[in-house]
């Protein structure tokens, strides 16, 4: 075996080698209780899954419910096993891969959207050229002085990584980005 092609101890490794590896979104609703959050993650750093978007919030206030949003990455078969081992954990009532049920209707994806706060720095030509930028991606000024911008942009993860790059060279300080959110596509819910 070449060293190309030598397993590793991550559970991506374990797949049919005609596999392409895919991104997915993963919708989880669980009982908001505490400790069910680091179980769902224990299951994927337990196995070498990787979860590159996390995001959860109580979403059903009356029946204690929360909803978590997980984008990973891996071969359709550890996707589908991911899946299965997240519905066995005991406070998770329902596990729906978003990513296959926009394709059953005819899309690449679910409805997703993300939020970012992105600080830039600049005086002269830069400050006004990041103006005119954040302008154009319809992000919002949010908080400001002689010195630095703070703004808000909300829309697919593409359109924030491409907000980033550009105003990386115009003065860039920091980011803070939310995780995608994300919805079924069509009448019906989760």
């Amino acid at each position: 075996m070449n060293a190309q092609h030598q397993p590793t101890g991550s559970a991506y490794f374990i797949a049919k080698e005609t596999e392409q590896p895919e991104t997915r979104t993963l919708s989880v609703l669980v009982d908001n209780e505490p400790g069910v959050l680091a179980r769902v993650i224990g299951l994927f750093s337990g196995r070498g899954y990787n979860i590159e978007s996390l995001t959860v919030s109580e979403t059903e206030h009356e029946k204690h419910l929360s909803r978590i949003t997980i984008v990973t990455f891996g071969t359709p078969h550890v996707l589908e096993q991911i899946k299965h081992q997240l519905e066995r954990i005991v406070p998770v009532h329902r596990v729906i891969d978003l990513t296959l049920r926009a394709r059953e209707f005819g899309h690449d994806k679910p409805i997703e959207r993300e939020l970012a706060l992105i600080k830039v720095k600049g005086t002269g030509d830069h400050r006004v050229e990041a103006l005119r930028l954040a302008d154009a991606f319809r992000a919002q000024v949010i908080d400001a002085n002689t010195e630095h911008f703070t703004f808000e942009i909300t829309g697919r993860v593409s359109k924030i990584e491409q907000f980033i790059a550009i105003m990386r060279p115009l003065g860039l300080v920091e980011v803070c980005r939310t995780g995608v959110a994300a919805l079924n596509r069509g009448a019906d819910g989760m």
